[in-house]
């Protein structure tokens, strides 16, 4: 039989693990507990399997525990477990990007393994993510135990576990934000740019999809060193310093960022130059 899960919290992410949970039989969905018997209600339909929780003290005894909380509510989350239910040998991860397993100290003290499992994805719409999940990497970390029943868990409903080191979680986490979130202000001061140049937004993203684009599935194919091109891979530095002080008399923020990247992407050329 499969062994028995209880989810405490189930926004997107706890919702789409159980549903692909259950689907596959790697785990039986047991209980529910969130804010709300509402909300878990809604959580339980959307899985297709389980029972609603009202309180810590309504749960069963599980062998695992997925936290699929609140980063500020993993520490507590933790602690009424650990006050509530017998967890010896039992299994307790939490979904955090952010955060690593040590933040669940208070179960492991109980006597449970405890683990971090991290979807490297959006998830906005949870019913078309279940629905294309694999092949989805996941950042995993945690004691050797809890990772032995994680990984080939996650395998089975198609994500791809990648083992990280939990002391550099938090920089692990900033990764991701480099690759999305910092790559959408960079392009958003090249548009900005060519706008200051006379060119009327639309037409500005039209001029930047290209080099982006190329630039980026060169990184992907080529890796960062061997994908940089410019004024600063060529050694151009004069012209570096002239944009410097173009941008920053156009606009002082802009010209911060633009002189804040000068000394990596000297750096990466380097690399470049010693391949």
């Amino acid at each position: 039989m499969a062994a028995s899960m209880n989810l405490i919290g189930a926004g997107h992410v706890g919702r789409v693990l159980g549903r692909l949970f259950a689907q596959t039989g790697v785990f039986t969905i047991q209980q529910v507990l969130t804010r709300s018997a509402g909300s878990a209600q809604q959580a339980v339909d959307f899985i297709g399997a389980g029972g609603v929780a009202t309180a810590y003290e309504a749960l069963q005894p599980a062998a695992v525990y997925m936290l699929a909380v609140g980063d500020d509510q993993i520490g507590a989350a933790s602690e009424a477990l650990a006050r509530t239910l017998p967890l010896k040998d039992s299994i307790v991860f939490h979904c955090s990007g952010a955060l690593a397993s040590d933040r669940l100290q208070a179960v492991r003290d109980a006597g449970a393994l405890v683990a971090s499992v991290h979807p490297i994805r959006s998830f906005a719409d949870p019913a078309a993510v279940a629905a294309q999940f694999t092949g989805t990497f996941c950042g995993i970390e945690g004691d050797a135990g809890a990772l032995a029943v994680l990984t080939p868990a996650l395998q089975a409903i198609g994500a791809q576990p990648v083992p990280i080191n939990a002391a550099a979680k938090t920089v692990y986490h900033a990764a991701a934000v480099f690759a999305s979130n910092y790559l959408v202000t960079v392009l958003d001061a090249a548009l900005r740019a060519y706008q200051a140049a006379g060119i009327p937004e639309p037409v500005a993203r039209q001029l930047a999809q290209p080099l982006a684009s190329e630039s980026m599935a060169n990184v992907f194919r080529l890796g960062a060193a061997a994908a940089l091109s410019g004024p600063i891979a060529r050694g151009d530095m004069a012209t570096v310093a002239r944009q410097q002080q173009a941008v920053t008399e156009w606009d002082a923020d802009s010209g911060a960022l633009y002189q804040a990247l000068v000394a990596p992407t000297a750096a990466l050329a380097q690399r470049k130059q010693q391949k």
